[in-house]
């Protein structure tokens, strides 16, 4: 179900009118690219519409995509997809030295799902060579038994299985911008998250510790990360999904909000 080939293609949508993006939890000014990065996006040397980019590619079934201006100047991308569907851009040849890195986002979504049942979203996803496992550091899951929907690393398609760790304890926030930082380290095959600088020590995997099975969790070699919006089951509520990403960066160091 989650195993697919990247379709490339372009937005066709623009809007001008989405909101502002936060300077950061410090309130310090909004970062650009620096060099020694090992990815960086910030979407402001980029035209109004398409993604027109040689930097990273583009993934989506029943999505969009479109490079666009907030209303205090900053652009943004806003992801677009309709029921089930997919939009991500998408980071190829991607090396990181030790297998070790820490990726950052600034993210505003405007509605999470509240059906079906167990409706499960996937916003960043590490797949690469070493290991069959597709590593989910920011997803998760709407829950109908507590209910609410709630953050949770996850993962599929390798020998831990099809799972998402959600936790009560970190509750999705709709419409208002955060910022999302995650770290996956090879050393102990571990993620972790951190939401406007905040550790969330729940939010975490590692070898032995995790949200599949016995088998032991191990990262694959990453050489591609996607950063976006999917969700697995049709049937959703709401019917369309929008959400607006800004200022991300994967970095051999951890970089803050």
């Amino acid at each position: 179900m989650r195993k697919f080939l990247a379709v490339f293609g372009t937005a066709l949508i623009l809007s001008t009118a989405v909101g502002s993006v936060p300077a950061g939890a410090s309130g310090a000014s909004r970062p650009s690219c620096p060099r020694g990065l090992l990815f960086c996006e910030d979407f402001e040397r980029l035209p109004a519409g398409g993604p027109s980019t040689v930097n990273w590619g583009v993934d989506t079934r029943h999505g969009t995509l479109t490079v666009e201006r907030a209303r205090r100047g900053n652009q943004v991308l806003h992801i677009h997809t309709v029921d089930n569907g997919r939009a991500f851009l998408r980071v190829d040849d991607f090396a990181a030295p030790g297998n070790r890195f820490y990726g950052r986002m600034r993210l505003r979504v405007d509605a999470f799902p509240t059906a079906p049942d167990w409706a499960h979203f996937t916003l960043v996803e590490a797949t690469g060579t070493g290991s069959a496992e597709v590593v989910r550091p920011v997803g998760g899951q709407y829950a109908p038994t507590v209910p609410g929907t709630f953050w949770g690393v996850g993962a599929d398609g390798g020998p831990t299985g099809d799972w998402t760790n959600w936790r009560e304890s970190a509750p999705v926030a709709e419409d208002t911008w955060q910022c999302f930082e995650w770290k996956m380290d090879a050393a102990d095959n571990g993620v972790a998250v951190w939401i406007d600088g905040v550790a969330n020590p729940e939010l975490t995997a590692s070898t032995s510790d995790h949200g599949g099975n016995d088998v032991p969790f191990v990262l694959p070699t990453v050489d591609t990360v996607k950063i976006g919006w999917q969700l697995y089951q049709g049937g959703t509520t709401p019917d369309e999904f929008d959400l607006w990403i800004d200022d991300i960066a994967l970095s051999s160091k951890r970089l803050g909000c």
